[in-house]
């Protein structure tokens, strides 16, 4: 005799309890603030550079930056959106943007070269000192898309790390970038970006054995 399905229905009823919705603005909030605070730490810290309101920086200051920061701000959203359980999400805009991004250390190695000084530059000192704290700077905004992404439900958990180490290493990077003096091509190109990189890489292998659902 088949088990009535109302009383089923209402015992498997009981146990629920209401979840708030996943909205995409509030993720964007989240890390349009953990970014902001990033910045505010960086300012308060090292002090944000006066040049390019000065009319000091170079153009490549601007290009450079702006591109990293729009890599990190389009990673964020994909990241973002990948908390939403889906198939077929599209990445074409940071995808897009990933590949104008590596035109940066491309051009600053055949700059290098052509230079003469492909084995080392003026500002590696400073270069590593930018590497390290643009890198340590993406922490904030690594663990508020850890904690987004823990609230959904990823379907690519390997691809959402992915992003997120490109998201944490590039806005990282923005934001202590904000405070670098040092405007050559070579310098940007190499060692602002190679944030991106590493983040990139630990993201991958970390942030999926946190997410697992």
């Amino acid at each position: 005799m088949d088990r009535p399905t109302s009383p089923l229905i209402a015992q498997l009823a009981e146990a629920l309890e209401p979840v708030r919705p996943i909205r995409m603005a509030h993720g964007l909030a989240l890390i349009a603030l953990a970014t902001a605070v990033t910045i505010a730490v960086v300012a308060l810290v090292q002090g944000l550079w006066s040049g390019p309101a000065q009319g000091q920086a170079a153009a490549i200051f601007f290009i450079a930056n702006g591109l990293i920061g729009l890599v990190g701000l389009a990673s964020a959203r994909a990241v973002v959106r990948m908390a939403v359980p889906r198939v077929g999400a599209r990445r074409d805009g940071a995808r897009w943007l990933l590949a104008a991004l590596a035109l940066l250390p491309v051009t600053a190695l055949l700059f290098m070269a052509i230079e003469g000084n492909l084995a080392g530059h003026e500002h590696a000192a400073d270069g590593l000192h930018c590497f390290l704290f643009g890198t340590a700077s993406g922490l904030l905004v690594a663990v508020a898309l850890l904690i987004w992404l823990r609230r959904g439900a990823p379907v690519a958990p390997n691809v959402a790390g992915l992003y997120t180490g490109i998201a944490a290493g590039a806005l990282g990077s923005f934001a202590w970038g904000l405070s670098c003096p040092v405007d050559t091509i070579a310098h940007l190109g190499i060692w602002h970006v190679a944030p991106v990189a590493v983040s990139a890489t630990m993201g991958r292998f970390i942030v999926p054995r946190c997410i697992r659902w």
